[in-house]
C-alpha cells in the first residue's frame, strides 16, 4: 500500500456512517476498541457533542476516523491539562482499519483534528485506555504530553485506567 496523500483525508458525511461502522467493527474485532461494543454504532460515533470529524480514505475506501469534542462527562483530560476545559477540545472515535495500518493515517488523522482545534482556538486533549498500548505509543511518538493516570468506573463490575493526553505546544500558542 502507498502511503496517505493530502486529499485522502476529508470531513465525514452523513453517508460515510455505514462505512466508518465496518471499518469499527473490524478494529473491535482486532482490537477490542470500543471496549464495549456500542448499541448504537452510528450514535456512537456522532454524540451530540462532537460536532466534526473526519474520515481517511485509502484506494476509494473509508478506512479511518476521528472526531473532535467539547468536553463532556466523563472526559478527565480537559481538566487535567491545565488551560482551562473552556479552551480544550477533545479527541475522540480515533481508529484505522487493521487493513491499512502503517500508511500514516492514524498520525495524518490526528494532526488534522489537531490543526481543526487550533484554528478554532482550541488545545487538542484526549483519554485513552492503558491497556490501548497501541494508541499510547502514537500519542507519544507524535509528542503528545502524557499528562497523568485517570481511574474511572465504567459499570458495577469494572473500573478502567485512562491515561490522560494533551497535544504537543504549538509555536506562539499553548
Amino acid at each position: 500500500m502507498s502511503r496517505p496523500r493530502p486529499e485522502a483525508l476529508r470531513p465525514r458525511a452523513e453517508l460515510d456512517l455505514p462505512a466508518c461502522v465496518e471499518v469499527l467493527r473490524a478494529v473491535h474485532a482486532r482490537d477490542g476498541y470500543p471496549l464495549d461494543w456500542p448499541a448504537d454504532p452510528v450514535a456512537w460515533l456522532s454524540p451530540a457533542t462532537s460536532p466534526a470529524a473526519w474520515v481517511a480514505e485509502h484506494d476509494g475506501r473509508i478506512v479511518g476516523h476521528v472526531a473532535l469534542s467539547r468536553p463532556g462527562e466523563g472526559d478527565e483530560a480537559p481538566a487535567r491539562w491545565g488551560g482551562g476545559p473552556d479552551r480544550a477540545a477533545v479527541v475522540s472515535r480515533l481508529f484505522v482499519s487493521p487493513a491499512a495500518r502503517g500508511l500514516g493515517l492514524g498520525a495524518a488523522l490526528l494532526r488534522r483534528v489537531t490543526d481543526e482545534a487550533a484554528a478554532a482556538g482550541l488545545h487538542p486533549v484526549l483519554d485513552v485506555l492503558s491497556t490501548d498500548t497501541a494508541a499510547d505509543a502514537l500519542y507519544r511518538r507524535l509528542g503528545w504530553r502524557h499528562l497523568s493516570d485517570a481511574t474511572q468506573r465504567w459499570g458495577p463490575d469494572r473500573t478502567v485506567t485512562l491515561r490522560c493526553y494533551a497535544a504537543p505546544a504549538r509555536p506562539g500558542g499553548r
